[in-house]
């Protein structure tokens, strides 16, 4: 008997509901016919009383009528399209359902709340489990549902921790399941959560994979304060405490349009800064506040344009702020660009459309005298002077203005004085006209990366760090990859010391609005001198050509999208020249078409060379969006500074830099390969100009800000893994001798399985190994001394392949693909090594019904231990496929493969004993399956013969005809007389007991056999309802 049974973890979730103050139902006792109704049909998934009590408790002064209303429209928003629903539905939870009603002769319009925020004890806080569905193609009972208000808000859907079957993403594919089969439970849905009751993922109502995340916090200071291995009760306490997740509800859900309606819902890090952003910006702006909001830093890739939305709703609605004015700012016109994007396309949560300043005219225009209210954007180089003033003019003197920065750290934001070395006039940073224009504004920053300890400026400006989620929880919690390091500087024959001395600050300088001229032509010179050297055609022709060979070897084990970084427009159009002419299918004038683009500004002035690779607003989304789309044939851009910051292209794997580059810049391009996407194991930067120094550099400023993980890791970290991994399995596949592998792989395989499988533990043990080795290898598969040891990694993953065909329990799910790409060179084991019956020697074998001749076979293989393993596995498969509800043949054969497996893998008998045992059971099968033939039964009908039959004495008493003819009676009296839920009801199971008992009577049943074959008949019933209701 299990130990730990779903059942179990789904009770243990419930209490831990109860201990929140939530109710508990089951949902069978408020169902249609259950005994304190609550529902009208099994197909309705709204709580109809509760919902309509809730209104009219929520809104005293709105009359029933005007309820009554809401109430329908609530339970039937009749909205085609899953996504579009869920979206207005949202906005009613949130914002309220517009009501119109008579008032003597005037007619009021006011906004019904569904949900009462403020609060949280006058809302019905429910849990339920056992609610079974009607769905469009049968019954659907999914394991939790939290009820808000009648209204089903979350799915949970378990799994057993202790089935090694079945695993958190199998319940991610039953979630996707229901969306399509009771689609109408997800209308109202906030998040979706899947557990085994170990480990526990949310995820929006449109995340795929990759997109579930853990919450491994309740009181957001603490991280996994239960422990590491009890996440589904951390989530629980953590998002489900009631306050928590009507904040959560309100102000953390955002939808996108993209072609289609995605939903994109908060992590545990963007929730909680949030609120301590929300509670320092507070105290910081009241009049005698320092005016400093802090800084939050959450390292690149971990959602911060959400989290930044997400605050902006929450400011916006703060009551203690007044409604306040909002200024974003950032440094760049792209990332302007990006961010205003994202918060217009969050209008349902910000309640008002945001403003772009797009000139500084524009800019004093939206802010000057502003009485309240508003979000504009804007860059701060539009708080430059004009040219007849010393000092930028106040435009509003309410404290209730917030300043948000993005990448706070850059030297624009400097109060620093400078002498116009030309006019001799004292120029200060942009950050004082900043605070000369909002005296009394409130600044708060959000940043990638740490501010660097001599960055004075920053700090007097933002104050102290607000809230830090580093590179080692991002990984850790699967929100980036890590991002590893590899110097192609050999390949390139490039000498660093030849190069010329370029100062840290040169491309700061030259961006930077209020640098003056001789320091810019300073800067020019000094990259113009460096660019000569490195845009030589000969130098260019040697990268080239590396990189090509590099991104071909690489694609081979990681697949995934290239960016090459380069010092300047020319350099990026001749480098762009030099790889077509080597790939000159890489090429097409079409912007839509093409392997190969150039992403750069453009001028009119441009020189003739440069002009075919113009494109305008349009053409550049248009290849946003092909870069960004895994399956688009557009695989490598080739930019200067464009796409380096606020790019988020997940299918980016891989960043060649050709450019000089240094702190929170540098930091910044690398990140974009962090992002996670599908099995990418981690993001690689190739050095071809010498960015080590300013790497080591970055790590440093990161440690002295105490934050944990590294910026990037070298490539030589993963060989050092991969050699590690290559020696623990030669050592699993010692003593055979495979050094013929080269020439002899499809012959040596079997031989490398059956001593695999004839170890203790060996087949986890030599996979979990293969799978590091895997992954390290598509790190570092690039680099001379890893591929080398390719032709062996290809071996090893072909000795895997067969052991996890077919369903390993120990990994999960989403990496078959990823696994089985990744053979990295089918010259060495040829087509098909994941074949079992190949690697036996056995050509296309019969197996559907384990045939003689197979069998035969079988007993002849000489590695018996790959038998046993090809056995078990079709035995295992057969009896699900062909027993699959039928409680007495399932018992049967488990039993025997369970008793005859144990005793092999115990080492008590050899594998050529258990190989008898093995095929006496198959042909003992293949029997049954002839015997179930011959009665014309039904598989339902033959599930109840063998309920009855199991019983010897009845057997050889009443004969097979009568049996036959009692299990078709029996089918069709229970078919009759079951209903929804049937096997939770002790008043039906009680009916059913006499129904069951008075046939076993008619037919002369033995009487002492009458109770056991009543309860393996209702059993067996039960098995195949459950099967009709998939939970």
């Amino acid at each position: 008997m299990a130990l730990v049974t779903e059942d179990q973890v789904e009770l243990q979730s419930i209490e831990w509901f109860k201990d929140l103050g939530y109710q508990y139902v089951c949902g069978y006792d408020i169902a249609v016919d259950g005994e304190t109704p609550e529902r009208t049909d099994y197909r309705s998934v709204v709580l109809k009383d509760r919902l309509l009590s809730a209104l009219t408790r929520i809104n005293p002064d709105i009359p029933k009528s005007a309820i009554d209303t809401a109430l329908s429209q609530l339970m039937n928003p009749n909205i085609p399209a899953l996504m579009s629903c869920n979206r207005q539905v949202h906005s009613w939870l949130t914002k309220g359902v517009k009501v119109t009603y008579q008032e003597g002769n005037e007619t009021v319009g006011k906004q019904l709340r569904v949900i009462d925020f403020d609060n949280p004890e006058n809302n019905d806080w429910l849990v339920a489990n056992q609610f079974t569905i009607h769905g469009q193609k049968q019954n659907r009972r999914p394991d939790v549902l939290v009820f808000l208000n009648g209204l089903p808000l979350s799915v949970i859907e378990l799994k057993n921790a202790a089935d090694e079957n079945a695993d958190i993403w199998a319940a991610y594919n039953q979630l996707q399941t229901y969306k399509n089969d009771i689609p109408d439970l997800f209308n109202y849905n906030t998040c979706l959560i899947i557990s085994d009751g170990i480990y526990a993922r949310l995820g929006s109502l449109s995340a795929n994979e990759e997109r579930f995340m853990r919450w491994r916090t309740i009181d957001g200071v603490e991280v996994d304060p239960l422990g590491q291995h009890r996440e589904l009760e951390t989530l629980i306490k953590g998002l489900f405490n009631k306050e928590v997740f009507l904040s959560y509800l309100r102000y953390f859900c955002i939808f996108e349009d993209d072609k289609t309606v995605i939903k994109k819902i908060a992590g545990y890090h963007q929730f909680h800064a949030v609120q301590a952003a929300v509670e320092s910006v507070v105290n910081a702006s009241g009049v005698s506040g320092t005016k400093k909001g802090g800084v939050v830093w959450h390292t690149q890739g971990a959602g911060k344009s959400i989290e930044m939305a997400c605050l902006a709703g929450r400011l916006i609605a703060e009551p203690r702020l007044e409604n306040p004015t909002l200024v974003m700012v950032t440094d760049r016109q792209d990332l302007d660009g990006q961010l205003f994007g994202v918060f217009a396309g969050a209008g349902d949560l910000l309640g008002e459309t945001p403003k772009q300043a797009n000139s500084r005219t524009e800019l004093r225009e939206h802010l000057m005298n502003r009485p309240s209210g508003g979000i504009i954007f804007t860059t701060i180089q539009k708080f430059g002077l004009d040219a007849d003033e010393d000092k930028f003019p106040v435009l509003t003197d309410r404290h209730n203005i917030v300043v948000i920065a993005d990448e706070a750290h850059r030297t624009q934001y400097g109060f620093k004085a400078k002498i116009d070395s030309e006019s001799g006039s004292i120029k200060y940073g942009l950050a004082k006209s900043l605070r000369d224009g909002l005296p009394n504004a409130t600044f708060l920053a959000f940043t990638g990366t740490p501010i660097s300890q001599d960055d004075r400026d920053t700090q007097a400006v933002f104050g102290e760090y607000v809230s830090v989620y580093d590179i080692q929880q991002a990984v850790e919690d699967g929100a980036t990859v890590p991002i590893y390091y590899e110097s192609r500087l050999a390949k390139i024959n490039l000498d660093e010391s030849v190069l010329p001395t370029v100062d840290d600050e040169v491309e700061t300088i030259l961006d930077d609005e209020t640098a003056d001229e001789r320091e810019k032509e300073k800067a020019k010179s000094q990259w113009s001198a460096l660019e000569a050297i490195v845009g030589t055609d000969a130098r260019l022709q040697e990268v080239a050509e590396d990189l090509i060979t590099h991104y071909e070897k690489r694609n081979e084990t990681q697949l995934g999208k290239a960016m090459i970084v380069t010092m300047s427009r020319d350099i990026c159009v001749r480098l762009y020249d030099k790889i077509v002419e080597i790939r000159p299918e890489w090429h097409s004038d079409d912007h839509m078409t093409g392997a190969i683009k150039v992403v750069m500004t453009a001028s009119a002035s441009d020189q003739a060379y440069l002009q075919p690779h113009h494109t305008n607003n349009a053409q550049k989304k248009d290849l946003e969006k092909r870069f960004k789309d895994p399956e688009d044939p557009l695989k490598i851009v080739i930019v200067r500074d464009m796409w380096l910051t606020g790019f988020d292209a997940p299918c980016l794997a891989t960043m060649y830099i050709d450019k000089p580059m240094q702190g929170a810049n540098l930091a910044q391009a690398i990140a974009r390969v962090n992002r996670v996407f599908k099995d990418k194991p981690g993001g690689l930067v190739v050095d071809y100009i010498g960015i080590a120094p300013q790497l080591k550099e970055a790590l440093a400023t990161y440690s002295a800000a105490k934050g944990k993980g590294r910026p990037t890791i070298d490539s030589s970290e993963a060989l050092r893994i991969l050699k590690e991994k290559i020696q623990v399995a030669r050592d699993l596949l010692h003593p055979v001798d495979w050094s013929e592998f080269k020439t002899k792989a499809l012959n040596l395989i079997p031989e490398c399985l059956d001593h695999v499988l004839e170890q203790e533990d060996g087949k986890r043990r030599y996979a979990d190994t293969v799978l590091q080795m895997t992954k390290a290898f598509a790190l570092c598969g690039t680099l001379d001394e890893a591929l080398e040891l390719s032709p062996e990694v290809a071996f090893h993953q072909a000795v895997r392949a067969p052991l996890i065909k077919g369903g390993d329990p120990d990994r999960p799910k989403k990496n078959v693909d990823y696994e089985l790409r990744q053979l990295v060179s089918q010259a060495v084991v040829g087509e098909g090594v994941a074949d079992i019956f190949k690697l036996a020697g056995l050509e296309s074998p019969d197996i559907s019904i384990l045939s003689e001749d197979f069998l035969k076979e079988v007993m002849k293989m000489p590695h018996k231990n790959l038998a046993v393993e090809l056995l078990q596995r079709l035995i295992k498969d057969e009896v699900k496929s062909k027993f699959r509800t039928n409680v007495v043949k399932q018992r049967k054969f488990s039993d025997l493969l369970e008793k005859s497996l144990g005793k092999y893998k115990n080492r008590a008998v050899e594998a050529a004993q258990v190989i008898e045992e093995l095929i006496a059971m198959a042909k003992q099968f293949r029997e049954d399956l002839d015997r179930r033939d011959s009665h014309k039964l039904s598989d339902e009908e033959e599930a109840f013969y063998d309920a009855l039959a199991q019983n010897d004495s009845a057997s050889e008493l009443m004969g097979e005809e009568v049996l036959v003819e009692m299990a078709r009676e029996v089918a069709k009296k229970l078919r009759d007389n079951l209903t929804v839920d049937w096997a939770v009801r002790d008043s039906v199971r009680a009916k059913l007991r006499i129904l069951i008992r008075t046939l076993l009577r008619k037919y002369k049943y033995p009487p002492d056999q009458q109770k056991d074959a009543v309860d393996m008949v209702l059993r067996q019933a039960e098995v195949i309802s459950e099967d009709a209701i998939v939970s």
